[in-house]
């Protein structure tokens, strides 16, 4: 990894277990992070979006439901509503569409990875964590084929390892790592960024 890389974005792809193991991701990050977070969850299209207030119980940062053209700023946590794909515009805001269902899921994991792929470059960050299908592994690829920095939970620590895996054999991710120890990276990569800004 390049430590003079400055990165804008973080996107993060979950299925099942996904709840437990985003609070497990989330909840020690500082209320400052350096970049904006969003996160597609597949979800029942009739959620409630009360998981959205459970994480925003337990969390230093501020964790919402993204809105149509909403700008996307750091320290804040974007997730995709219930049946919409979230997507990442060139201009750093979020897009809301019911294009139809990719990988049988929407919101999908592969559209936000792949939107914000072309948006930001090798200025992102793309984690794939617990889930039961293969969303995001394309995603994922594509994140690393335009510079970006990839990492995947390490399977034998998620509640369901299909997508991990399935992430693992399509992308070859830089790193593979327990929850814990991914968000110590992010955490580091904040330092980083905060300390090369101040001077």
């Amino acid at each position: 990894m390049d430590s003079t890389q400055k990165f804008e974005l973080v996107v993060i792809g979950t299925s099942a277990g996904g709840l437990q193991a985003l609070k497990r991701l989330l909840a020690e990050l500082p209320g400052d992070l350096s970049f904006p977070i969003l996160i597609v969850q597949h979800i029942s299209p009739r959620s409630d979006g009360n998981w959205v207030s459970i994480l925003n119980a337990q969390c230093a940062l501020e964790i919402k439901e993204a809105d149509e053209k909403e700008a996307i700023v750091p320290g804040k946590v974007y997730l995709a509503p219930a049946n919409y794909h979230l997507l990442v515009e060139e201009d750093r805001s979020c897009t809301l569409t019911l294009d139809e269902s990719v990988n049988y899921a929407r919101p999908s994991i592969d559209v936000l990875f792949e939107t914000a792929a072309q948006s930001c470059g090798a200025g992102l960050i793309g984690i794939v964590m617990t889930g039961a299908n293969s969303d995001g592994a394309r995603g994922l690829q594509s994140i690393k084929n335009n510079g970006g920095l990839t990492i995947v939970q390490d399977p034998e620590t998620a509640e369901s390892s299909t997508m991990p895996l399935a992430a693992i054999r399509l992308a070859e991710p830089d790193y593979v790592l327990p929850i814990d120890e991914i968000r110590e990276l992010l955490i580091s990569l904040h330092w980083v960024q905060r300390t090369r800004g101040s001077k």
